[in-house]
């Protein structure tokens, strides 16, 4: 009868460990997605600085291709 006492805590110390081992590496894919979230913060100004530079591109080069559109546009 002894055997089942050792067995219970010998399963339940492996029990404990896996525990461990899970904690481990859900604290490694937690600091994992912290990071990837950093570099998605930079790159999402990065995006927003060239879509406002792409529009301001895009602006002066339609109101060279249409200037008569855009005096219209004034006078009204």
């Amino acid at each position: 009868m002894q055997s089942q006492p050792a067995n219970a805590t010998q399963a339940k110390d492996r029990n404990y460990m896996q525990l461990g081992h899970s904690l481990a590496r859900m604290s490694r894919a937690i600091a994992q997605t912290a990071d990837l979230c950093e570099l998605m913060k930079v790159n999402l100004d990065a995006m927003r600085v060239l879509s406002a530079s792409h529009a301001a591109q895009f602006m002066t080069v339609a109101m060279e291709l249409n200037p008569d559109e855009a005096e219209d546009e004034q006078r009204a």
